[in-house]
């Protein structure tokens, strides 16, 4: 398990370093975003690869975290492909830019940090199929995880798809979507990707208590970072700037949990 965990580690290092060249060649770290997917993909998928004879709970944790990551790495390209840089980090290296210092502003402050909380995220991917060598069998709680995983899923999936439709129609302009998943919670993608984690670290647990103790901080950091941190808390403030009505739909829809609307006063 170790080893595993040292190759990816290597790998990881590797990778975010060639990233990094491309990001200060370009000057735009935008694309890391696309990065934290499918870096997790990617260590589901070498951690299986080192396997001797993967067995069937190591497979499915495999396939469970390359759909999720594989997709929102194409998402997130895509949409920086279509939107160039992402005003968060043109603010964060804005000093780095003007002073040129852009290169190593991206490795200190983004690539580097980020490799880090991409690997310690993912744990529970690794170490649930690193202790899954055959023939370690799909269980009862892994059932619930993959069950987990699939709501996180449809909620990640539809609710970014009705997103991307909402802003392709000019008409919406400044308007705040408030239907169909996005009536129910303000962050139906953010509420799917803490689910598909959570789905993901119970069937990983399934694998035995070390692994689950081990692994929880991969889910607890990511639902912190979404709920407290750089997800919902940023992305609020910006819109509570850009959209006039966003005060009342805030005021009638869940913040995170999907819940009935709130009758306005």
């Amino acid at each position: 398990m170790t080893e595993i965990l040292l190759t990816n580690a290597a790998l990881l290092v590797a990778a975010m370093l060639a990233f990094w060249l491309v990001a200060a060649w370009i000057s735009d770290v935008s694309f890391i975003d696309a990065i934290w997917g499918g870096g997790m993909a990617f260590l589901a998928l070498t951690s299986w690869a080192q396997l001797a004879e993967p067995g069937p709970l190591a497979t499915l944790i495999m396939v469970m975290t390359l759909l999720w990551g594989g997709r929102l790495a194409l998402h997130l390209f895509l949409r920086w492909r279509r939107h160039g840089e992402d005003p968060r980090y043109a603010r964060m290296l804005k000093k780095h830019r003007e002073t040129g210092s852009y290169a190593r502003g991206a490795l200190m402050i983004v690539f580097g940090p980020q490799a880090v909380l991409l690997f310690i995220t993912c744990l529970p991917a690794q170490l649930g199929i690193a202790a899954s060598n055959a023939p370690a069998p799909i269980t009862a709680l892994a059932c619930a995880g993959l069950a987990l995983w699939l709501i996180g899923i449809l909620f990640e999936w539809v609710g970014d798809w009705q997103l991307e439709r909402f802003k392709a129609d000019p008409a919406n302009q400044g308007k705040v979507l408030d239907s169909g998943l996005w009536r129910y919670t303000r962050h139906p993608n953010y509420f799917g990707d803490a689910c598909a984690w959570w789905g993901i670290w119970l069937a990983a647990a399934s694998a035995g208590p070390v692994v689950a103790l081990a692994s929880l901080p991969g889910p607890l950091f990511l639902t912190f970072t979404l709920t407290r941190w750089s997800g919902k808390p940023l992305l609020e403030k910006g819109m509570a700037k850009t959209r006039p009505g966003y005060a009342d739909y805030v005021a009638r829809t869940s913040g995170f949990f999907p819940l009935p609307p709130r009758k306005e006063a």
